[in-house]
């Protein structure tokens, strides 16, 4: 699904959910949005995505760790998907690995390790990427925005 049919789906789905969405957004200031499918995941991989904020339009990271048992386990995180050291929208690209226990995406481009949970980077202290709220709903993948 590219990235149009992704934003033109998010709409249609908006419009549908509008008064809805407009009573958690004026409430906490953020609003459930869907932005793909789990058909649209790659397995300990990531994928990016387009999401409307309260601060305007992000670049997501999505990734998908499935778990042991199809369907049961299953594990999703969402980070910013604008690496800070080479300034360029890239996390989605990285390499999904473990270390110390935790999972971990390593940017394409300077190596830097961010934890999946949290956006921590584990080279840097004082660096950490936005994460979200991310849920199936079905084999729909959510982000609270």
């Amino acid at each position: 699904m590219t990235a149009t049919a992704m934003k033109k789906e998010m709409d249609m789905a908006d419009v549908q959910n509008s008064e809805a969405s407009q009573n958690h957004a004026s409430e906490n200031n953020t609003a459930w949005q869907k932005v793909c499918t789990k058909d649209d995941l790659v397995a300990f991989s990531g994928v990016a995505a387009w999401l409307e904020t309260g601060d305007g339009p992000a670049q997501v990271a999505i990734f998908y760790l499935p778990g042991p048992e199809k369907g049961k386990g299953d594990e999703l995180f969402a980070l910013d998907h604008h690496d800070p050291f080479s300034n360029a929208n890239v996390i989605a690209r990285g390499i999904v690995g473990d270390l110390k226990g935790a999972p971990v995406v390593a940017s394409p481009i300077y190596k830097q390790h961010f934890r999946l949970e949290g956006g921590q980077c584990l080279e840097d202290e004082n660096v950490k990427l936005r994460t979200w709220e991310i849920a199936f709903k079905g084999d729909e993948v959510w982000i609270e925005g």
